[in-house]
């Protein structure tokens, strides 16, 4: 029997021969063809070529832009939210650096070089990158891009709320309420009351509001004041998807202050999702979107019935019914038509699809995709992270069509999108499609058109 030793002596060489080999991961090999295929590496580096050139030309390469992406990539494939844990895991896993192509005579990248690489790229580079795997998809046939879903939901920031400081005055929040005591006489004016004071005090005062137009945070100052999900107040940004209802693929993942309203924020959303649509699938238009009442506004309709696009919103219920005394005209046809596709079957259907179809992204994204949480600063930051996370997001849903899996984590041992069986289910589905309209979508949506 073999005995554990605490302390051994490492030996001064060690053959290639002998140095331990993966058999590989299957999902991550599945990726790595389904990239190679579509030539990733080749495209996205003659991308950055123009970022990466410089008069002096010694050192060490730098890192292949191939490289950084995919552990992107598996920040999000592995719900790895902050870039040491990403860096820690492809240095830890040997199938992991068989995706990435790093020998194991080399070491992996660091969380440093992760972080020169992403300010040394443009916004626009993350852009296409997200444009490509879309055009992959378009290749295989999963996108429609008619009919599409928008919904949104907040990211916490990397900023805490003890950090904002008063606009103008440059006061933190303790220096703010001892103010108040003093101007209210509750302390005298050369007093220095304690933490217990000051908190009994701000506990119990009127009209305690924390506004970003009076407050900002030193540390990223484009975070902003929100409501999370589970009710905190917290600083944060706010993500938008615009999601096509058929082939459940992220066309546009915009991140957008936190301050900003729904209603807002929509047509940019659209407009960006259509772009995107251009670039990577020619004669594919957005023509009908359906969201929650919190988008519902007469400006947000009218700008869509402008641009072509049929609405599916539903009204949110007021005290008084709206009065187009003073507004044009075209936004009193706006809401009033959609008020009638709204409260048709048609309607109803998409917004049942639409409530699956956007909670599912956020699900994946944010809950098992380490979204929720940023640790970078800055709006652009943010949103060069949370691109590549759609982008794989949209990869997943790729494979998913074309091996039965996903994500790496639903491969189980006698189970998973990789077994005969999974296979032969999946197989059987596409043949008796046809004859099930209630469970298709594509089926569900042409027998509810109007």
């Amino acid at each position: 029997m073999g005995r554990r030793k605490a302390e051994r002596q490492e030996v001064l060489f060690v053959p290639a021969g002998d140095l331990p080999r993966s058999a590989g991961h299957p999902f991550y090999q599945a990726l790595n063809r389904l990239l190679a295929g579509a030539d990733f590496d080749t495209w996205v580096e003659e991308l950055c070529r123009p970022h990466y050139e410089q008069v002096e030309k010694r050192g060490q390469p730098s890192i292949p832009p191939g490289v950084y992406f995919r552990m992107l990539l598996v920040g999000y494939f592995e719900g790895i939210d902050s870039q040491r844990g990403i860096a820690w895991r492809c240095a830890d896993s040997l199938s992991i650096r068989e995706f990435l192509g790093i020998p194991l005579d080399r070491r992996s990248p660091d969380h440093s070089s992760l972080t020169n690489i992403r300010r040394r790229l443009p916004e626009e580079v993350f852009e296409k990158v997200f444009r490509f795997v879309l055009k992959l998809a378009h290749e295989k046939s999963l996108i429609s891009g008619k009919a599409v879903g928008v919904d949104s939901t907040t990211l916490e920031a990397n900023a805490a709320m003890k950090s904002i400081v008063r606009r103008g005055t440059g006061e933190d929040w303790r220096s703010y309420v001892v103010r108040l005591m003093k101007e209210e006489g509750v302390v005298g004016p050369d007093a220095n009351p304690s933490d217990d004071e000051v908190r009994r005090y701000d506990r119990n005062r009127k009209d305690k509001k924390v506004s970003n137009e009076d407050w900002v945070s030193e540390t990223d100052p484009e975070a902003k004041i929100a409501r999370m999900k589970d009710g905190r107040t917290h600083m944060a940004y706010k993500a938008e998807h615009v999601i096509d209802l058929e082939s459940d693929l992220i066309l546009a993942a915009e991140v957008h202050a936190a301050d900003r309203s729904d209603s807002e924020t929509l047509v940019e959303s659209l407009q960006e999702a259509q772009v995107n649509l251009i670039h990577s699938c020619e004669g594919v238009e957005i023509e009908e979107v359906a969201a929650d009442k919190g988008y519902h506004s007469a400006e947000a309709l009218s700008a869509c019935d402008d641009h072509g696009i049929r609405t599916y919103i539903p009204e949110p219920k007021r005290k008084h019914n709206l009065k187009w005394d003073d507004k044009p005209e075209g936004q009193r046809r706006a809401v009033e038509n959609n008020r009638r596709r709204t409260r048709r079957a048609k309607g109803k259907a998409l917004q049942k699809l639409r409530s699956e179809r956007c909670e599912r992204s956020f699900a994946h994204l944010c809950e098992t995709g380490g979204m929720r949480r940023s640790w970078l600063r800055g709006l652009s930051d943010v949103s060069k992270r949370y691109q590549i996370a759609a982008a794989a997001h949209n990869l997943g849903r790729i494979l998913l069509k074309l091996t039965g899996t996903g994500k790496p984590r639903a491969i189980r041992v006698g189970s998973g999108g990789f077994s005969p069986m999974s296979w032969a289910i999946r197989w059987a589905h596409r043949l008796f499609e046809p004859w099930w309209p209630a469970i298709t979508p594509r089926a569900h949506m042409a027998r509810m058109a109007v």
